[in-house]
């Protein structure tokens, strides 16, 4: 797997192109980004710089975490010595909580589109956990933010239309880049607030594609 991954073009029954789960969100004001990128550039570190570095350590520790459950061997001939390390430093402290919390995947990485709905996306992983049929979401970095739980509620929504399967409960496993990062689990038994703003953002966004194609954006 390279650093850039190609990205998933999400289509209709009929071939028409729909976005997916993150684009809508994008139309989201973001201030907390704008000081994080001002306080690197105080320190001197080039924020752009630093974004695709730890960008790349996440997408490794993502791309590791799901080798295990397909049973697939990673290739990480692209990336670097200590990209590599930090991203094994994810893998073992997802193995600790796993030895607590065995599981059984039932899907992983699964494109799925939403006819009614017009979007697309991919589930990280639908497992049985517990006794209840749970999807998980991992996250690697140092905090969980609402916009994840949005992004869990249009998974869900997506996994609930696309399959047979009800989903109990949804699961955030943020998975920190090193020890001082931490480990955390926040479990979601309701998403209907968050599936609501979903619709929301998806309705707006589609207007501002209308509006550009009328000229007036």
């Amino acid at each position: 797997m390279g650093k850039t991954k190609v990205h998933t073009v999400y289509k209709l029954k009929d071939g028409t192109r729909v976005p997916g789960v993150t684009t809508p969100l994008g139309i989201l004001a973001k201030p907390a980004l704008i000081h994080w990128a001002w306080d690197l550039g105080i320190q001197g570190i080039d924020y752009k710089k630093y974004r695709d570095e730890t960008a790349s350590i996440g997408t490794l520790a993502h791309y590791l975490i799901l080798c295990h459950f397909k049973k697939e061997t990673p290739d990480t001939s692209d990336y670097s010595d200590k990209q590599i390390t930090q991203a094994e430093n994810c893998l073992k402290s997802f193995f600790s909580w796993l030895e607590q919390n065995p599981l059984e995947a039932i899907s992983i990485e699964e494109p799925m589109v939403s006819e009614t709905h017009r979007f697309g996306g991919t589930p990280d992983m639908l497992c049985r956990l517990n006794g209840d049929i749970c999807l998980v979401d991992f996250k690697t970095g140092k905090a969980i933010y609402s916009e994840y739980f949005i992004q869990l509620a249009a998974y869900k929504a997506l996994i609930e239309e696309c399959t047979e399967h009800k989903i109990d409960r949804c699961k955030i496993l943020r998975i920190g880049r090193n020890p001082g990062e931490g480990f955390e689990e926040r479990d979601i038994d309701s998403t209907d607030k968050e599936w609501e703003f979903f619709l929301h953002c998806l309705a707006i966004y589609n207007l501002k594609k209308e509006l550009k194609k009328m000229g007036r954006r």
